[in-house]
């Protein structure tokens, strides 16, 4: 799936990976810290670090200091990026249309449902191994 996704916004220039931060700070407004945004896109921050650096280049976001915490940095949609979005939000709606075609809503419902509970048990775990170490 990442492979036929990446295919696909390569014409735009981005990645999947890309588009998810681009979208994660379009829908969750985009003055999160970057630490935050690591922990809700669950990579690691010298992962987001880099694709950050690739999309502050293409001139789609930029960094700014936090003003409450120096060390921090907050990151901020520029106008360029909106209609990348746009055109990517477009590219996804296509691509899930023909990656799920065939599929009846009541499979696709419990499908969801199970990796949902899967991402759950996963995190009840992580949590679990931090807390004892």
């Amino acid at each position: 799936m990442r492979r036929g996704f990446n295919r696909r916004a390569a014409v735009l220039g981005t990645t999947r990976e890309q588009w998810r931060v681009l979208v994660r700070l379009h829908r969750h407004g985009d003055d999160l810290r970057q630490i935050d945004l690591a922990e809700a896109l669950e990579v690691e921050p010298i992962t987001l670090c880099r694709m950050i650096d690739r999309l502050e280049e293409a001139g789609l976001v930029e960094r700014r200091r936090d003003k409450k915490d120096r060390r921090a940095w907050r990151i901020h949609l520029t106008d360029k990026a909106q209609p990348i979005i746009d055109h990517l939000g477009t590219l996804f709606e296509n691509f899930s249309d023909e990656l799920l075609a065939g599929i009846a809503p009541a499979d696709l419902a419990v499908t969801v449902a199970t990796l949902e509970r899967l991402r759950g048990n996963l995190a009840s775990m992580d949590e679990s191994e931090r807390q004892a170490s």
